[in-house]
């Protein structure tokens, strides 16, 4: 098939540090072009793949000196340059939002719009929406009105076998909190939790410049270096690092996560989360086997102090069994060909 990939120019593909979306398109685009399709890719132009790739802009966008406006123009504009190619392709895969989502559904080429994220407000924009669409988890599909075209849910997924594993023995035994710091993920209810268990604990995220103050007021005061440590953003490598040396994964977050990539790149590593129980959460740690699902702080707290009851081993065959990359793309695969037969 000739598949055109329109991805997100807030990182590049695959994303140098944070970037779960544009890492989902890298794994998808290069297992496709494996089996011999023929793929398109509309992305940043620092971008590394084996795709044809079109840049929408020079470099990724995050951390940029380019104005808002200017940000939503380029991001605007790399959707129409793959809509004035439509006739080239059998398919377009739209995970851009939400400029992705207003203009690719125009196209006569059948056009995929995965959600890689909530709404939030943009619901008028969802109705007017004539694409097919996939959510990324079965509770997402909750927070979307009901809508035709809708062609399931299709996990997110990891390149299983880039990921170290560890059992017990040269783990550091820290506690990890490994998302970007916004309230709604929970860094600074991580770190109450270490200081109840006086355990050291390891924040490594990205600073959103909206929420600066969020980490001024609660993150960085608290900052000790002794009991809590601020890693800062950490790229592929060094996020793997971290994971195969934690003893968890903290993740309290306060929000209906669509998916949470966190929680399988630390099983896979063998380092079982424990996550409140929010979003897609119970659609992907088995609670009490490959992590813990807890409600509130007191919970979380017990729940650490009982982190050796599981199993790493059980974590990572849990992951490659339903999360690994070859499952995500013969899932797209399947998607596409319906879509396609229904043109």
């Amino acid at each position: 098939m000739r598949i055109a990939q329109i991805a997100p120019l807030s990182s590049s593909v695959p994303p140098k540090a944070y970037g779960g979306t544009q890492l989902i398109v890298h794994i998808l685009t290069e297992a496709l072009i494996r089996r011999g399709h023929e793929v398109t890719l509309f992305a940043s132009g620092d971008s590394i793949t084996s795709a044809e790739l079109v840049p929408g802009s020079k470099y990724e966008l995050k951390d940029s000196n380019i104005p808002v406006r200017t940000r939503h123009m380029l991001s605007m504009a790399n959707v129409l340059d793959c809509l004035e190619r439509a006739g080239e392709f059998d398919i377009i895969h739209n995970h851009s939002f939400p400029e992705g989502l207003a203009m690719a559904g125009l196209s006569g080429t059948p056009t995929l719009t995965t959600f890689h994220e909530n709404l939030n407000g943009m619901g008028d924009l969802f109705l007017k929406y004539r694409g097919w669409y996939n959510t990324v988890s079965h509770s997402q599909k909750t927070c979307l009105p009901d809508k035709e075209r809708y062609v399931g849910t299709v996990y997110n997924a990891i390149n299983c076998d880039s990921f170290p594993f560890s059992d017990n023995d040269d783990r550091e035994g820290y506690l990890l909190f490994l998302a970007s710091l916004l309230p709604y993920k929970g860094a600074h209810i991580a770190i109450e939790v270490a200081q109840r268990l006086q355990r050291k604990l390891v924040i490594a995220g990205n600073i959103n410049e909206e929420f600066r103050d969020y980490f001024r007021d609660e993150i960085e005061p608290k900052i000790d270096g002794k009991l809590i440590h601020y890693f800062g953003e950490a790229n592929q490598a060094q996020k793997r690092e971290l994971l195969v040396r934690a003893d968890c994964l903290l993740a309290p977050i306060d929000w209906e996560e669509p998916f949470g990539l966190q929680f399988i790149e630390a099983m896979v590593c063998g380092t079982p989360p424990v996550a409140f129980n929010k979003g897609a959460v119970p659609e992907i740690i088995d609670n009490g086997k490959t992590g813990f699902i807890v409600d509130g702080i007191e919970a979380m707290v017990a729940a650490v102090k009982n982190i050796s009851w599981i199993d790493r081993i059980a974590c990572r065959q849990h992951v490659e069994q339903n999360f690994d990359a070859p499952i995500m793309v013969q899932n797209y695969l399947d998607v596409y060909e319906h879509i396609f037969e229904r043109k």
